[in-house]
């Protein structure tokens, strides 16, 4: 029996449902859904020249050259990569931007091959508008933060709680000059998107309170939801407070080895060298200024020290003698300046797992009160 087109948003977004976006590839890399491929009925170019055609002459005159442009070979070679798509995802849906022309086409086009193929209403745009709300509607939860010195395991935690609020990894990104991953930042709606469905998921599993990393407005690249931000600019605050040893071996593990091990996996063992040296250089660089110019020079001094201790096979134990003055000198007066400045927000401090055990204690309150609500 032919599926119906559908507007359950809600249902797409929890369950991964498969989708074509029939789009052109430059607005697919704008913006975007995971589990969605990018499937054109238009290339760049052609899409290009049809709305220009659409501005100058008109929408039928547009549609003409549409189809003179997307005909033949070309036609039957993207109606069939359709129809590998719906063969294999038989629960899918096909979008354009508004669910309007593009994607009535694709339709019309896959039923005149026998393949009766559902779409979404109000296409991309609709599904784009739920999320947003999604990340509004998320904002208005209970939230706590997280804070402490860097290397205190704080996204560790957020990563373990169920009701843990992942945004550094929504944003690809460490949040701090040393913030980069391999995958690398992908666009702000893209951010937004990830974000959204990952809390749509929680709130769906039972969750009804956040704990998120204290973060600024911006992660690398990305800026953080203004709802969310400011909800979290309102939240009780738990510090970990960890020794310097145990956060150094936190920092070793995620920056130093790790790293260099992804970096070898993506380029080889040569240039993953390379790449994982300039990328430690490019995180001291980015904060030489704050730094100073004289202690930068000594700290990037101890880093190539330590580079080349580390290249000829004797470890990465070395990385230690610029990473301690890098956290004594800059990042842990700067962020114990920040916290400060929040200091009638904390509620709680302790090293990791008394902080973790606090969370949790506090995960039952609050579900006890949505409970009692209810």
């Amino acid at each position: 029996m032919f599926r119906s087109d559908s507007d359950d948003y809600r249902h797409i977004f929890l369950n991964d449902i498969p989708l074509i976006d029939v789009r052109a590839p430059v607005e697919f890399s704008q913006g975007a859904f995971t589990h969605a491929t990018n499937l054109p009925l238009m290339s760049d170019n052609e899409r290009e020249s049809v709305g220009i055609c659409y501005k100058q002459r008109g929408q039928q005159e547009a549609i003409e050259l549409g189809e003179r442009l997307v005909s033949g070979d070309v036609k039957r070679q993207r109606i069939e990569r359709w129809i590998a798509f719906c063969q294999q995802h038989s629960d899918g849906f096909l979008y354009c931007f508004r669910g309007g022309l593009r994607s009535h086409i694709a339709q019309r086009w896959l039923s005149e091959a026998g393949v009766d193929y559902p779409l979404i209403e109000g296409g991309y745009k609709a599904l784009r508008n739920f999320l947003i709300a999604e990340n509004c509607r998320s904002a208005t939860m209970p939230m706590r933060i997280i804070g402490g010195n860097t290397g205190s395991g704080k996204t560790l935690m957020v990563r373990e709680l169920p009701f843990g609020v992942d945004l550094e990894g929504a944003a690809r990104h460490r949040g701090s000059s040393f913030g980069r991953t391999i995958a690398g930042q992908s666009t702000q709606i893209n951010f937004e998107n990830r974000l959204a469905v990952d809390l749509l998921k929680k709130r769906h599993a039972g969750v009804c309170h956040w704990v998120i990393e204290d973060e600024g407005k911006a992660i690398g690249a990305n800026h953080v939801p203004l709802e969310i931000y400011d909800g979290m600019q309102r939240a009780g605050i738990v510090v970990i407070d960890d020794p310097l040893d145990i956060r150094l071996g936190r920092l070793q593990l995620e920056y130093i080895d790790s790293m260099s091990a992804d970096f070898e996996r993506a380029y080889g063992a040569e240039y993953g060298w390379v790449q994982f040296s300039e990328y430690l250089h490019h995180g001291l660089f980015a904060i030489r200024k704050r730094l100073g110019m004289e202690r930068y020079q000594v700290v990037l001094n101890e880093l190539d020290l330590a580079l080349e201790y580390h290249q000829s096979g004797k470890g990465s134990s070395k990385h230690e003698n610029w990473l301690v003055p890098l956290l004594n000198e800059y990042y842990d007066p700067m962020y114990n300046y920040q916290l400060g400045k929040k200091s009638e927000r904390i509620i709680f401090r302790g090293d990791y797992a008394a902080v973790r055990e606090f969370l949790l204690h506090d995960a039952l309150s609050h579900n006890v009160l949505v409970q009692d609500k209810a």
